[in-house]
């Protein structure tokens, strides 16, 4: 599976001082404004602090925002309450309380720098951010993994939107990418009234995790068959050298005090990088880094950098492994997972790849796993039949984007868009202008925000934080 080490968007996008609207500055009070009188109210860091379960642990200073750091008091499971509580942390980006709110369901580790994803800026409003539970340190101890599931998930959201609702009253927006895309998406399905819409990005959607035919054909047709032919030589010849190249891969590791005990070895830790390699290409690559795919007869230092580039030497390393348990768990319980045909490798592989690139893989066997195979038909009915004032963005040559969410006739007021060419940074500035337009004069209207109003519109619009976006590119090292 695609190891979450990995990482090609662009470095931390602080919050630029844009916007529509007044500017909130960070002084010490509010101002709500009732009739003719305007009653000055208690400063946004108390208020924030008065609500239940909340805890305000850190505010950094951003020229015109007020951005806070906290955590949120929730039950290990919300339909047993009495089994305990862990501190599940989140983030808020106050711009004022005129403005709408962008809910960020993160899929993984919350990044503690300011950043905005594109709704945000698109809207000019204000973010609250969630880290996903079972992502260190939003975790109990001891665990229970079978509570980390995408009904806890979405209850999570849920609780947070309805407590910080007395303060930000205006249309509420929720977002996410990637995993985060598809929590988003799973807490609509369980809470469809908690936000006036959702923008989901590059979100896969497994229906059946046992048919994979979708991805096989992705790769089959992604590119121009001189890259594809290419990039399989490149793989195979990682594996024709292993003799060369797995020791120094193991070595590399253990100077850095890399183990693999989840794996079970270097060598099956590095067949299954290999077998990454390709996807790792396309999630965060171009059509235009085909020419930098070593040929045949590159030296053994060219082959070894660019497998670094795509697939990571440590990123099957117990420690890197671990920062995403919570992934692998879900994976492995109930989002599914991709596999693709690798036969053109036969003769090389030293495993079985559908074992070796399974998510029991990549978590310890003292976390017991147990898939649940109605998990993903049921979002998928929701969305076919139900999704309302949903916008999905796809990337053309993502392969997460191989098998997708579709809309159906009970769906209403809800769009599926594709960036040309785009992978799995896509996002609604890469859509052509017509899409583009469409999709933020929807989104606009949905955050009751009046029509060619978005200063962002015309820009570039960065896409998440410093480790969010890491855990976008990183991210699973395939989701």
């Amino acid at each position: 599976m695609r190891n979450p080490l990995r990482g090609l968007l662009p470095a931390a996008l602080l919050i630029p001082a844009l916007g529509l609207g007044p500017v909130v500055s960070a002084a010490a009070q509010t101002r709500t404004s009732v009739g003719a009188a305007t009653v000055i109210d208690a400063d946004i860091r108390d208020r924030l602090a008065a609500i239940p379960s909340v805890t305000v642990t850190e505010e950094k200073p951003v020229p015109g925002y007020r951005y806070f750091l906290l955590t949120y008091t929730q039950p290990i499971d919300h339909f047993k309450p009495w089994l305990g509580t862990f501190q599940q942390r989140f983030s808020v980006l106050h711009r004022g309380e005129d403005r709408p709110t962008v809910f960020y369901t993160n899929g993984y580790t919350l990044g503690a720098e300011p950043s905005r994803t594109e709704p945000s800026r698109l809207l000019d409003g204000n973010q609250v951010s969630i880290e996903y539970r079972y992502f260190t340190p939003s975790r109990p101890v001891p665990t229970d993994w079978s509570k980390a599931g995408i009904r806890q998930g979405a209850a999570d959201a849920h609780a947070i939107i309805t407590a910080l609702k007395r303060i930000y009253g205006q249309k509420w927006i929720s977002t996410g990418a990637s995993k985060g895309g598809m929590s988003s998406v799973y807490h609509r399905r369980f809470y469809p009234d908690d936000v006036d819409g959702t923008v989901a990005y590059v979100a896969p959607n497994e229906v059946d995790d046992r048919d994979d035919d979708a991805y096989t054909e992705f790769f089959r047709q992604v590119g121009s068959p001189e890259c594809r032919a290419a990039l399989r030589v490149a793989q195979r010849e990682l594996l024709v050298r292993r003799g060369t190249l797995e020791p120094r891969y193991a070595a590399d590791n253990a100077a850095k005090g890399n183990t693999f005990t989840v794996m079970g070895s270097a060598d099956r830790a590095f067949e299954a990088s290999v077998l990454d390699v390709v996807w790792g290409f396309w999630q965060y690559g171009t059509e235009a880094d085909c020419a930098t795919v070593p040929a045949v007869n590159a030296t053994d230092d060219q082959l070894y950098a660019w497998f670094d580039t795509h697939s990571g030497v440590a990123a099957n390393s117990d420690g890197a492994l671990a920062r995403f348990t919570a992934y692998y768990y879900q994976a492995g319980t109930e989002l599914g997972s991709p596999n693709f045909d690798v036969s053109y490798l036969k003769g090389v592989l030293h495993y079985d790849p559908r074992e070796l690139y399974a998510p029991r893989s990549y978590v310890a066997r003292s976390i017991p796993m147990r898939f649940n195979p109605w998990a993903m038909p049921d979002i998928d009915h929701w969305v076919r039949h139900f999704a309302r004032r949903v916008i999905f963005v796809y990337g053309e040559n993502d392969p997460w984007g191989a098998e997708r969410f579709e809309l159906g006739r009970g769906s209403w007021d809800s769009y599926v868009y594709t960036v040309a060419g785009g992978n799995h940074g896509s996002k609604i500035a890469g859509l052509k202008a017509d899409e583009s337009a469409a999709a933020t004069a929807k989104l606009l209207a949905w955050a009751g925000v009046p029509s060619g109003a978005s200063l962002a519109r015309g820009h570039q619009v960065p896409a998440f934080g410093p480790l969010d976006a890491e855990c976008l590119r990183l991210e699973h090292n395939r989701l």
